[in-house]
Parts: C-alpha cells; structure tokens; sequence
C-alpha cells in the first residue's frame, strides 16, 4: 500500500489538483449530509416553537380572567360610579361581551400586533411596552452580559482547578448569593450605598433612572450612576447559576480520554482547556445564557420595583396592581415569547456546536 505522501500523483500539480478535488468533494458531501439532518431537526423546532406561542396565547388569556376582582371597579376605586357608568365601561372595552368572542378577538389582534388598550392608561399597550422597553433592555441587558462573561469565567477556573481554595471559596460565595433573593439584597445595599452606613457614605441614588438637568455625556454619567446598583444585584445574583452549571458541565468533561490524548500529544494545559475540554462543555451553558438573554425583554420585576427603575418589570407591577387586563396579557404574551424565541435560537445553535445533537 502506498502512503499518500510518497504516491506520485501527488507531487505533481495534476495529482495535487486531483487531491483537491476530491477533498473539496469529500467536503461538499459532508454539508449536504449535514444539511439533510438539519432541515428536520430545524422544521421540528420551529413547528414546537409555534406551539409554544399558541399555548401561551390561549394561557395569557385565560390565566387573568381567573384573577380575582372586578377590573372596572377597580378602575374606579374611590370614585362615586353609577350602575350605568359602569356598564358603559365594560362596554367600552369589550367585557360584556360573550367570553368567546373576547377569546378570538384578542388571538386575531395578537396575531396582527395589537395587544388592545390598556384599562388604566387609555393608551394602546403595545405603545406603553415600547416605550419602557428600552430602558429593561439596557438595566438587564448590561447585567445579563456581565454575569454570564463573569459566570462562564469563574466556573471554567473553578473546574479546573477543582478541589482547590479557589474553587471551595467561589463555589460557596456563588451557593449563597444564588439563594439571596434579589429584592432582599437590593435593598440591603440601598440602606448600605445610598442612605449610609457606618463610615461608608451614601454614594448611589436610591432610586429611578436619571437625575434630570443633564445632557450629552453628562446624561450618559448620569444614567451610569443610577444604574450601578441595580445591576450590580442582577450581577450578583446571577453569575452564581452561569458558574455552577459551567463548573459542573466542565467536571464532567475533565474524565474524557480525549483529554488524555490532547494532553500525551504535548499540549499545554491552558491550550487543553481552551481548545478541547470548554468547547464541549458550553451546551448546558450556551442554553442557560440563552434562556437569560430572554429574560433580557422581561426584565427584573423585583429589582426594577425595588429601585423604581421605569422599565417593563415596574409596568408589570402596576398592571397587576389593578389589574389592567390587556396590559398584563401583553405584558405576559411578549415575556414568554421573548423566552421562546431565545430557546428557538438556542436549540439552532446546538449542531454547530455539536453535530450529533441533530441526527
């Protein structure tokens, strides 16, 4: 048997450009099997996202019809209101009609991005949601890119060098700032970096997104300086689940004897680490930082409510307060699908990262 280095074909230009050919082919042949098991497993997820989504219209619906209370007294709470007056308003936004009717009115206008009117706004809710949007997707999104970068960081460290101070030491810290609930920690920070305590000053507002009187980069600082507290509960919180899961999904892969290989092969360790045994580590993770990009759009109640943050999570909390029906329905169908459709990448993400995942 002649080895491909020695055959002649090959040290010539004919029998290299063959070699290619037929490389370029082996190639071409491999994406089209790929290609294959990929388009089922990609018509699969989006059929089962789609019925994600219709399941949480027909939930979203039928979920607050069982909250207690009447919507329209509670609208007028502390009003004098007529017998009459109320039925004009239960008219006026569609509730005296049969439960079927609202049912399919509310899936036809969902469907075409109409979320209705808000009950305690008067104003569409798919405007009141766009206008607080901005301000969830820069308090969240800033914390969730900083304690996934933080998360996935530490608990890498942490795997590998198991056992160790390090390791004991942040897997404790992270233990017990994940069963921390977020609003008591937001709170003890407050009374620590806003009102004072002891020598330590009040350095942080206590509340809102901005001070008001300033522009340009003045605003930027200002925003910035309100915003370092909240985020760093969100930070605190929530790096601990990102360490965990890579510190455990790494511990896992650590006994493979491809490990070994790489390592008899002469590779440094780092170069192990970061080529080899990371890589094939990151599924658990890549859905957990997925799954928290989707908790992007639905904010943080707790913590927005807690620092008077005017994000989604406070307009979900006075919609609850009421309860403004249409807006907490629209509130409720734009978290979950912001949930599913980050799953949905996810899970498309999964093949490229292992190609098993799709057979």
């Amino acid at each position: 048997m002649t080895s491909p280095s020695t055959s002649p074909s090959a040290t010539t230009p004919a029998g290299a450009l063959e070699t290619g050919a037929r490389a370029g082919a082996a190639r071409g042949e491999r994406i089209r099997v790929r290609a294959r098991a990929y388009l089922p497993y990609l018509a699969g997820k989006l059929g089962a996202a789609a019925v994600s989504l219709l399941a949480v219209l027909v939930t979203g619906f039928f979920l607050f019809r069982i909250v207690p209370g009447d919507p329209v007294k509670a609208m007028t709470h502390g009003t004098p209101t007529s017998a009459e007056q109320l039925a004009v308003l239960r008219r006026q936004f569609g509730l005296d009609e049969p439960l079927w009717r609202q049912f399919t009115e509310y899936c036809a206008g969902a469907l075409t991005g109409d979320l209705g009117t808000s009950y305690q706004f008067r104003a569409p809710v798919g405007e009141l949601i766009a206008a607080k949007l901005p301000a969830t997707l820069l308090l969240t999104g800033v914390a969730v890119v900083l304690y996934s970068a933080v998360g996935l960081w530490l608990g890498t460290r942490s795997a590998w060098r198991h056992g160790r101070l390090g390791d004991r030491l942040h897997t404790g810290v992270a233990l017990t700032l994940w069963s921390v609930p977020s609003f008591w920690l937001g709170l003890l920070l407050i009374m620590t970096f806003s009102v004072g305590a002891g020598p330590v000053p009040g350095l942080f507002p206590t509340g809102g997104m901005e001070s008001g009187g300033t522009s340009g980069f003045g605003y930027v600082l200002d925003v910035a300086h309100h915003m370092v507290l909240p985020v760093l509960t969100l930070v605190a919180v929530g790096y601990a689940q990102t360490l965990l899961v890579m510190r455990a999904s790494l511990l896992d892969e650590m006994g493979g004897d491809y490990l070994t290989t790489a390592r008899a092969k002469g590779l440094r360790d780092a170069v192990v680490r970061r080529r080899h045994a990371v890589p094939n580590a990151l599924l658990p993770t890549v859905t957990m930082v997925f799954i928290n990009l989707g908790h992007v759009a639905a904010g943080s109640i707790l913590v927005e409510t807690v620092f008077s943050w005017p994000g989604l999570g406070g307009l979900f909390y006075q919609a609850l307060s009421v309860p403004d029906l249409p807006l907490v329905q629209g509130l409720f169908v734009v978290f979950a699908g912001a949930m599913i459709l980050m799953n949905l990448l996810a899970d498309l993400l999964y093949p490229f990262l292992d190609p098993r995942v799709a057979r």
